[in-house]
């Protein structure tokens, strides 16, 4: 039974409704809801008991629905994207409802910011005085220098999604060795989340692409060489994008192929537990 044991933790999720703001430049807007009582009544079919709620790229700067859903449901955590400038009391009133860390969502955008200028000196400052950590979303290619300037900001780090490897190289990417690099200083954590959009964008628009063995070749490696104590998993409910090929039932039975040993993913729920929620 252990085996099949669910996660405490889903360290990766997302919440939203069709009458929310989205981004001018949103690379899609979902035609449906997925409210925090959809979260909470999956978690609960597939006895999962505590999750994350991630900073919706999509969205922006708009943490509202996030921050409601934390207030009304203590299994939840989240994690807000926010401005370079944006006030100290801000951030002091998001971590009040339950915000725990800053989400660097940078997949896509060029040029990257300048994470050792003033402003976002400023940002970081503050999230540290909360003992929040930064939470990056970014291609594997381009990770090595972002890593590199967040790390000088004394944060904790979560990388999302595997660190969006090269599928055309994913062990050879130098985002892989840059990750390891970064688990080395001791304040960096890798995210097992959105295995199946490691394939590459191609593969969102192809019903017949292989979403599984980019995520399973950089699942192994990552937990041969970093171990339970640096990993998380994560959903990526509701799968936006996907949501006709993946379901929870997949991405539990997708994590216990990544992850055989029961052991181990208590100790990544362990892990999750304390930095999330202790």
């Amino acid at each position: 039974m252990a085996a099949q044991a669910p996660p405490l933790v889903d360290s990766h999720a997302h919440v939203f409704h069709r009458g929310m703001p989205f981004v001018r430049d949103a690379w899609t807007v979902p035609d449906y809801d997925f409210r925090a009582e959809d979260l909470i009544a999956t978690l609960d079919a597939h006895g999962v008991r505590f999750a994350v709620i991630s900073g919706l790229s999509i969205s922006g700067a708009w943490n509202e629905d996030t921050l409601e859903a934390l207030r009304a449901h203590y299994r939840l955590r989240g994690t807000a994207i926010l401005a370079p400038g944006t006030p100290r009391a801000e951030l002091e009133r998001l971590d009040s409802g339950g915000i725990v860390g800053l989400r660097l969502q940078l997949a896509r955008i060029e040029p990257l910011p300048d994470f050792r200028g003033e402003a976002y000196h400023e940002l970081f400052r503050h999230a540290r005085d909360l003992g929040w950590h930064v939470h990056v979303s970014l291609e594997g290619p381009r990770l090595r220098p972002v890593l590199a300037a967040l790390l000088e900001t004394g944060l904790d780090l979560v990388i999302d999604h595997f660190g969006h490897p090269d599928p055309a190289d994913p062990l050879g990417c130098d985002g892989l060795s840059a990750m390891l690099d970064a688990v080395d200083s001791g304040r960096t954590w890798i995210k097992l989340s959105g295995g199946f959009r490691l394939a590459g964008t191609a593969a969102w628009q192809d019903p017949h692409s292989d979403l599984q063995t980019v995520a399973q070749i950089v699942a192994g490696e990552l937990v041969m060489k970093v171990g339970g104590e640096r990993l998380l998993w994560g959903s990526d409910a509701p799968f936006v994008g996907y949501e006709r090929r993946i379901g929870y039932a997949e991405v539990l039975r997708d994590y216990r192929a990544w992850v055989p040993d029961a052991a181990l993913r208590e100790r990544i729920d362990r892990t999750a537990l304390e930095l999330y929620f202790a």
